[in-house]
């Protein structure tokens, strides 16, 4: 398949992209700078130069595609309903192109948070708190399913990480450490979040994109739930800081999320798409030698 992927040049994209053509296929990669385009072009794959806003440039991608990976949102957390609405708006020009072709359109997306238990794939995310855009914007990927396309999401936690410390919410921790010489928790540290490697990551997306039936969902989560102090922990030992309990406003964006015990579930996508994480766990990438 000759697949257009926006984000291709950020932190998933860059896995993704390399997974996507080990495996045959062609990539087209939205750029929207010179740095981009060259992370893009160095990998192998075509570039379209645009962002998010260029509503002509993603349709330009998706005409010129047989299927389409949505990995681009803008990570402003100071307008993040602006965020939201130029995620949903690209997902409705993407999803105009596509309708009626039965090609697939696999779009990122968060697990949700269940109350008392571990998030599943069958949960439907509740329509609150600052992440409710997100969950809504997905549902409309979902709701292409009904005009032709084979869609499908795949849901990210919060921690989707690297060797030394690199991504998601995990990563952020551990730069805040390093630049504060504190690696903080908040309250007891009892809080969960779940974990996945960037490179299993990719090749869920890749399976999604290859495989899944329209209006499915999947979880890229490979750890169910690791503790906020067992993460603050390695990352203390990592770069000999302190490790304590902080006020919610030490971690920045991350305070409001430090206490929600978010765990989730992926048996459910093992069992359809074959799936087997085997790259290393959050713990052994934050902290090599004490894992």
């Amino acid at each position: 398949m000759k697949l257009f992927v926006t984000g291709a040049s950020g932190f998933i994209g860059s896995a993704v992209v390399p997974e996507l053509l080990s495996a045959g296929h062609q990539v087209l990669g939205l750029a929207r700078t010179d740095a981009a385009a060259a992370a893009i072009g160095a990998a192998g794959g075509e570039v379209l130069r645009g962002d998010l806003d260029d509503l002509d440039a993603l349709r330009i991608g998706a005409r010129a595609a047989t299927g389409v990976v949505h990995l681009a949102f803008v990570h402003d957390f100071g307008d993040f309903a602006k965020a939201v609405r130029t995620d949903r708006a690209a997902i409705d020009a993407i999803g105009a192109v596509l309708a009626g072709t039965g090609k697939p359109f696999v779009a990122a997306a968060t697990v949700p948070a269940v109350p008392g238990r571990a998030a599943t794939e069958e949960d439907d995310p509740q329509d609150t708190g600052p992440l409710a855009g997100r969950a809504q914007n997905a549902r409309a990927v979902l709701g292409l399913a009904a005009r032709g396309v084979r869609s499908a999401v795949v849901r990210l936690p919060h921690t989707v990480h690297a060797e030394g410390g690199r991504g998601g919410f995990a990563g952020a921790l551990f730069d805040l450490a390093r630049r504060g010489g504190v690696s903080g928790y908040v309250g007891d540290g009892s809080a969960r979040w779940p974990a996945v490697h960037v490179r299993d990551a990719a090749r869920l997306f890749r399976i999604a994109v290859e495989e899944a039936p329209a209006g499915s969902v999947l979880h890229a989560v490979h750890e169910e739930g690791v503790t906020l102090l067992d993460t603050a922990t390695a990352i203390g030992r990592a770069l000999s800081v302190p490790v304590r309990s902080v006020e919610a406003d030490a971690l920045g964006f991350l305070g409001h999320l430090a206490t929600v015990d978010k765990p989730a579930s992926s048996a459910r996508t093992r069992q359809r798409f074959g799936w087997t994480p085997s790259s290393p766990r959050l713990l052994a990438d934050l902290d090599p030698e004490g894992a």
